[in-house]
């Protein structure tokens, strides 16, 4: 993980590798960009003539965009590196927190090489915009090396470990990535000028910052990892190490475990693979809490479609559908790390969906543990299937409140694209609180409906519900399904991060390519404010 500090020290004077300076585009017809509030040092040193000298060199300032130049005489730093702000807000009215989590996340993935940077965009304003900075640098450094080189064979052992040696996963690759001299490897050193190091607003988000970051790092390390090195055991390994670390209180059900306590959902969909399928609780708990919030996260390590088998072109990303799972695991952690006064529990519903000769079918009735009767008429559609349990098993501690993350259904990604995950509920005023959050927490979220008119599309003829209703609206009907076993009155949300959750496309801002660790800052955002006595 990059190495992050504060300094009120002057960007010229600033002993470092590179200075990073916001451009935002020109306020009038003549093209000419705008240099951003915190680079002004910089600037002098070009004598007045920056945004000149990026307007010769084609900078527009548009969002993300990138422009490398050399230092003149002035600047302790040998290069300048302008990054896009995009439109400059009217007014003098600050930059939104989410363009400059953006930029400094973009800035920081064009530094992979370099040792040491310091970031002069506008944060004068106040903690909010350190804070966004912060994020962004650390998010944007980000990579993923495990499998690489000479680290490869380590990472591979490591992953292998069993339950009582297993690492903590916080940043495997990320935190391993080699000399920072190395072209790929992340951006070493990081400090964020116009912040005060002494100031404990300032401090407080840095040490925020970090703790999110090296849980987003976690889970986009567990995304990224192949599958033949994470399935259900393996994946419980590493909660198990990391509630030891951690101080978290962690249950492992096996497939003993659940056999006997009736999980036949979770049972039905590992039945066909040879990694056996795990339950996993983990709990943290806080002296001060007055609120309980159940995290619940689909974990199938890998999905074949089972006996519905994927079509070809469909299953090169499917170690990818344990996402959920994984924010889960991470912002349970991250809140016992802040030490928020809430208690929380993550269920991780570990498995994986394989085709053979023991997998359910297509027709088959399983038994659900809550005792409602399930016909699987698709073997595809089997996150709903381990959530369901879980859901049931969640609700029995009667928490104030259940939040689901799965990348349940490719419904949902035709209706909102490869950026924003759906939000769907069973109390329009928690929805509501939930869309928020995660737009606070800089994640791009849309509130959907559960109509009711689509849960007849859902009747069996032959068992109390089954797997597959309506095809259009698949996403809603997924959620219709999920809702059927929330307890009564819990207030329930269920994000559907299938979208957002695994980038196939080039990297962009602080999102890289593979694993995203989308909902991770939503779902802490959420214990914080519960903590805070602002939900419910």
């Amino acid at each position: 993980m990059t190495a992050l500090t504060l300094s009120t020290s002057s960007a010229a004077t600033t002993r470092v590798d590179a200075i990073v300076v916001g451009v935002a585009k020109g306020t009038d017809d003549s093209g000419t960009p705008v240099v951003a509030p915190g680079a002004e040092t910089v600037d002098q040193a070009f004598g007045g003539r920056l945004a000149t000298v990026l307007e010769t060199l084609g900078a527009g300032g548009g969002e993300g965009e990138i422009t490398k130049l050399p230092a003149p005489e002035g600047l302790k730093a040998p290069v300048v590196l302008a990054v896009g702000l995009g439109s400059a807000p009217e007014d003098g009215e600050p930059y939104a927190p989410e363009t400059l989590r953006r930029a400094a996340g973009a800035a920081a993935r064009a530094l992979a090489g370099t040792r040491k940077a310091a970031f002069a965009l506008p944060v004068a304003d106040g903690v909010a915009s350190v804070a966004a900075v912060a994020e962004g640098v650390l998010l944007g450094a980000y990579a993923y090396t495990a499998y690489r080189g000479t680290d490869a064979g380590a990472a591979r052992k490591a992953a292998t470990k069993n339950a009582k040696g297993a690492k903590s996963a916080k940043g495997d690759a990320s935190g391993k990535a080699g000399a920072p001299d190395d072209a790929s490897a992340p951006l070493a050193e990081a400090t964020v000028l116009g912040a005060k190091s002494r100031d404990k607003a300032h401090k407080a988000a840095i040490e925020r910052a970090t703790v999110l970051a090296e849980e987003v790092a976690r889970a986009r390390d567990l995304i990224n990892m192949p599958p033949n090195d994470l399935y259900p055991e393996s994946f419980a390994a590493r909660a198990q190490a990391a509630a030891k670390e951690h101080g978290l209180k962690v249950e492992v059900l096996d497939e003993k475990a659940l056999t006997k306590g009736g999980y036949g959902g979770i049972m039905g969909v590992g039945q066909g693979s040879q990694r056996q399928p795990r339950l996993v609780r983990l709990g943290y708990s806080h002296p001060k809490a007055t609120k309980t919030l159940a995290l619940v996260g689909k974990g199938i390590t890998y999905d074949s479609g089972g006996i519905s088998l994927k079509p070809a072109g469909h299953n090169e990303t499917m170690k990818c559908d344990m996402s959920g799972a994984a924010a889960v695991f991470s912002a349970v952690v991250a809140a016992a790390r802040l030490g928020l006064a809430v208690n929380v529990t993550g269920w991780l519903a570990l498995a994986e969906n394989m085709p053979s000769g023991g997998a359910v079918r297509p027709g088959d009735v399983l038994t659900m543990y809550s005792g409602k009767t399930v016909e699987v008429l698709n073997t595809d559609a089997e996150g709903r299937l381990v959530l369901g349990d879980a859901l049931t098993r969640a609700g029995e501690e009667s928490p104030d409140a259940i939040v689901d993350v799965a990348t349940l259904t490719g419904a949902m990604v035709m209706a909102l694209g490869t950026s924003t995950f759906g939000i769907m509920s069973n109390d329009d005023a928690f929805r509501t609180q939930v869309h928020e959050t995660a737009e606070d927490a800089g994640e791009q979220s849309w509130p959907m409906p559960l109509p009711a008119g689509l849960r007849k599309g859902l009747d069996s003829t032959i068992a109390d519900i089954a797997n597959m209703g309506d095809r259009m609206g698949g996403g809603l009907v997924a959620g219709l399904f999920l809702q059927e076993f929330v307890s009564e009155g819990t207030p329930w949300a269920h994000l559907d991060i299938a979208g957002p959750a695994f980038n196939e496309a080039a990297p962009s801002g602080y999102t890289p390519k593979g694993g995203t660790g989308s909902a991770v800052r939503t779902l802490l955002r959420l214990a914080e404010r519960t903590a805070a006595g602002e939900l419910g």
